[in-house]
């Protein structure tokens, strides 16, 4: 079957050009699929987004034909073998990474419901706000497809602002000196010869904002106590727990400077994106579906005793193998370099474990979820600041999920989502755990069976030959402490047992606040021991049934533990074994 393509060549003005176009559509017809869409051949879409039959003309005269779409195979042409290559030094456009991106977030899935609006219907007026809100991310798709300069075929305006927001972020540039280097480019290149340059910095990230890279600022209370978010707490200006002012100053007419802001990163449309990507889609089912383990080796989580448990306990979760696995981590650090500071900021991070081995724990999987400032380290009050992520978490778990879109089916499902467990040091440990790691029983996995002795204004932890088995020689040693060991290691506390423990816990103001006249509380060893406090995440429905609920970072017990037990056994100048110590 031979195909007039003559007319695609032609201008918009010509007469034969939409003679061709419309039989062009009319051949289309039959090709539709079941909700009626069709490829779009056009220069915007590029055979990637579908759209319905009836705007198909629409596209097509609006952005026009494809140059490089030859063989119409979508279209009813059939796939003729490949001509012998031919060399050719000219450039062809090629789709960029943003492009690609934005073809990703804009995917229509092949269960798509008659009643939903297509990519076809965007450019159709509507009162409806996700209408507007595709109209805009409309208006950003032509961008990524808008030519820098004219005759620029291989870098978009939209690729050229975010190659150039990555220099600014890896040079450390601020923004008055991007905004100033924009400037510059402005001059050099007007926009009156073509050049499409972004005005400022600002603009920048107002247009990453609707690719879904913004994040909240949530205003906090300065004593750690209260975040100012939610309609009823929006407009409140004094901590209701302290009473402390929200702003650095009151009296500042106009737009007033909070004393402390949170930034937060949601995490269900970047779970989602994992879905709508086609470079992760497929990936983030491994777990299910890759794997391969020897017996008795422990390659990924999957093979840990911890998720196995918890798919005995929730079937209904490990039934769909694309809900998803979280790990949280969460430590402080100083953000301007200067040790002579005391400043601490904590980033709280998520990793995904559907990923496989070589990615889940790769920079680029890691996902950044809140900013919690400082100066001051945040400690057992680290919960106030983490409602936004258990707000989202609770979301992500309860039936029926979050509706997700997965391009390697290219069908629609629920997605659930769930955190197997933390990772951390040992004091970030208790922040989040509110098992204390001072005292007496700071051990949280021995609990109130902890064997510790003050040793000369020490805490000092002994027992250690309760683990080895009953006929070991050194249980009978008298070298120790001059006695023999005959007790047993320490107690597995059931999930009844730790509530227990926690309904024993008196209720506390949360905050770091001068209430109590700078006095620190104290509270009843005997019957609270070393909780502090009913850590949030027990709000998550699953969360009493994990096996493993936190862990302890290999770097703090590989490195520095290591460490100081090798330099106390060779003696050296760095060695433990001091006077004081003894």
């Amino acid at each position: 079957m031979v195909i007039d393509k003559s007319w695609t060549s032609l201008g918009k003005h010509e007469k034969a050009f939409y003679t061709g176009l419309k039989k062009f559509v009319d051949d289309c017809k039959p090709l539709v699929d079941s909700a009626g869409n069709i490829r779009c051949p056009c220069k915007s879409c590029r055979l990637v987004l579908w759209v319905s039959i009836k705007h198909l003309s629409d596209h097509i005269s609006k952005y026009g034909f494809d140059p490089s779409y030859k063989t119409w195979i979508h279209h009813g042409e059939p796939d003729l073998p490949p001509p012998p290559p031919v060399i050719d030094n000219t450039r062809q456009p090629q789709m960029s990474d943003m492009t690609a991106c934005l073809n990703d977030l804009s995917y229509i899935p092949l269960n798509n419901e008659q009643n939903e609006p297509t990519q076809g219907d965007i450019g159709e007026t509507s009162n409806d706000p996700t209408q507007a809100k595709r109209n805009e991310f409309e208006e950003l798709y032509a961008s990524a497809n808008e030519e820098l300069y004219p005759g620029c075929d291989h870098v978009t305006r939209l690729d050229f602002m975010a190659k150039f927001t990555y220099f600014k972020v890896k040079g450390k540039l601020t923004d008055s000196i991007f905004n100033e280097m924009l400037e510059f480019f402005q001059n050099v290149f007007p926009t009156a010869k073509g050049y499409k340059l972004p005005p400022s910095y600002y603009a920048i990230k107002k247009t990453f904002k609707m690719i879904g890279l913004g994040y909240e600022s949530i205003h906090a209370c300065v004593n750690d106590c209260f975040l100012f978010r939610g309609d009823a707490n929006k407009d409140v200006h004094f901590c209701p727990v302290c009473n402390t002012s929200r702003w650095k100053d009151s009296n500042t007419p106009g737009k007033k400077v909070p004393k402390k802001v949170l930034r937060y990163f949601p995490i269900i449309p970047r779970l989602q994106r994992l879905y709508k990507s086609s470079h992760t889609a497929k990936e983030m089912t491994w777990h299910a579906t890759g794997k391969c383990t020897e017996p008795g080796k422990m390659q990924h989580p999957v093979d840990g005793r911890a998720w196995k448990d918890f798919d005995t306990k929730y079937l209904d979760f490990a039934a769909e193998p694309r809900n998803v696995r979280l790990g949280l981590a969460a430590d402080g650090f100083n953000p301007f370099g200067n040790l002579s500071q005391s400043y601490s900021m904590w980033p709280v991070i998520l990793t995904t474990y559907n990923l496989p081995p070589w990615l889940c724990m790769k920079e680029s999987s890691f996902m950044l979820t809140l900013l919690i400032p400082g100066p001051k380290s945040p400690g057992k009050d680290i919960d106030v600041y983490l409602r936004p992520l258990i707000d989202d978490l609770k979301v992500l778990w309860a039936k029926p999920g979050v509706e997700t879109i997965d391009v390697a089916t290219g069908l629609k499902f629920n997605m659930r989502a769930m955190v197997l467990w933390t990772i951390n040091d040992f004091p970030a440990r208790s922040s989040l755990s509110g098992w204390s790691g001072q005292g007496y029983k700071a051990c949280p996995t021995c609990n109130e069976d902890t064997p510790s002795v003050r040793v000369l204004g020490k805490t000092a932890y002994v027992g250690h030959r309760r683990f080895l088995k009953k006929p070991h020689k050194w249980r009978r040693s008298l070298e120790f402490n001059g006695e023999t060991e005959n007790g047993d290691p320490p107690r597995e506390f059931s999930r009844d047992a730790i509530m227990t423990q926690l309904a024993r816990l008196s209720t506390r103001v949360k905050g770091k606040h001068l209430r109590f006249g700078g006095v620190k509380i104290k509270h009843n060893v005997l019957v609270e021991l070393n909780w502090t406090k009913r850590s949030i995440f027990y709000e998550l429905e699953y969360w009493s049934f994990h096996t493993l609920k936190h862990n302890l970072d290999v770097m703090h017990i590989e490195k520095k533990v290591l460490e100081s037990v090798l330099n106390t056994l060779l003696m050296n100048d760095k060695s433990k074994d001091t006077a004081k110590a003894r």
